[in-house]
């Protein structure tokens, strides 16, 4: 096993420092994101949309002092979109400089490092180091079964072929952080990969701390009325896209930046489009009446 990194020797280091850059993350994630670190080994973060797995890969990022390198996956995305591709427009540029010299021009010298453009797979095996880059693989569960498959092969050997130019493998391998949202089953082989950490929604003090983090100038009562309505809203089981931690911190930016001084029914009207991105959620919430997102205790800005 690599020896310690000074950065993060241990798990309540690593909890530190991730804090350090508002990050806020439990003891199980912050082993997980050690682990993955120090074993080399991918790791795959799953849970419902917004709540910190791309956030947790760009802290780790930032403790690690190096940089992160993103991916994110769509259906169709193939593995030369995520590799990469060839400066086209270069190429016919150097043909036609080439035609009006009168110089032979061949094939080999159009496809050269000159002309290669790195996309995030191949950027990150070529990172020099010495930190080894986050890797962020977004979403990957939107990506097809073709893709996942070959994303399995580049994980284990941390190399890619190029065929004009030959194999290049990590001098340094990337801290590998797959995320998905769950839309669909990943294969086992991939699953077997990874190390695994689930997720899940903090409970609504956390949810205050991180707004608190999120958004400092804010008042000191906003954070807490602002998670106790986002998970009242979490409860409404009618609701397309029930809030996340991203659209509570959106939700409390907005409230402050229009110098709300109480969260009631008609600043939370106001401000609802911050935390409910469907027109057919807004309906619902409003029809059953905006006064239970309202913490009883709610008070002003003092």
């Amino acid at each position: 096993m690599p020896d310690p990194d000074p950065l993060v020797p241990d798990v309540p280091a690593l909890r530190a420092r991730l804090d350090a850059v508002g990050y806020l993350a439990d003891d199980a994630l912050a082993t997980a994101l050690l682990l993955a670190v120090r074993m080399r080994q991918p790791i795959l973060l799953e849970g419902e949309p917004g709540v910190g797995k791309t956030e947790a890969a760009r802290a780790l990022a930032a403790v690690l002092d190096t940089p992160l390198i993103r991916l994110q996956c769509y259906e169709g995305l193939s593995s030369a979109e995520a590799l990469y591709e060839w400066n086209y427009p270069r190429q016919l540029l150097a043909i036609r400089l080439a035609e009006s010299r009168g110089e032979p021009l061949r094939d080999a010298d159009l496809f050269t490092e000159d002309y290669l453009l790195p996309r995030p797979l191949l950027a990150a095996i070529c990172h020099p180091g010495p930190r080894p880059a986050v890797l962020l693989i977004d979403e990957v569960d939107r990506a097809d079964d073709e893709f996942e498959a070959f994303l399995l092969e580049l994980l284990a050997d941390a190399a890619v072929t190029i065929p004009e130019l030959g194999t290049r493998t990590a001098v340094v391998p990337p801290v590998a952080v797959l995320t998905s949202n769950r839309t669909r089953d990943l294969h086992d082989a991939l699953k077997r990969r990874c190390l695994y950490h689930w997720i899940d929604y903090p409970d609504t003090a956390r949810v205050a701390a991180i707004i608190r983090r999120r958004v400092p100038e804010s008042a000191e009562w906003l954070a807490p009325r602002v998670a106790h309505g986002v998970a009242r809203l979490r409860a409404r089981q009618e609701l397309t896209k029930p809030p996340g931690i991203a659209e509570a911190i959106d939700w409390a930016g907005a409230l402050h930046t229009l110098g709300l001084s109480v969260l009631d029914a008609d600043a939370a009207d106001r401000t609802l489009g911050a935390v409910l991105k469907y027109a057919e959620d807004l309906e619902a919430v409003r029809r059953a009446g905006l006064d239970e997102l309202i913490d009883a205790e709610a008070g002003t800005d003092a």
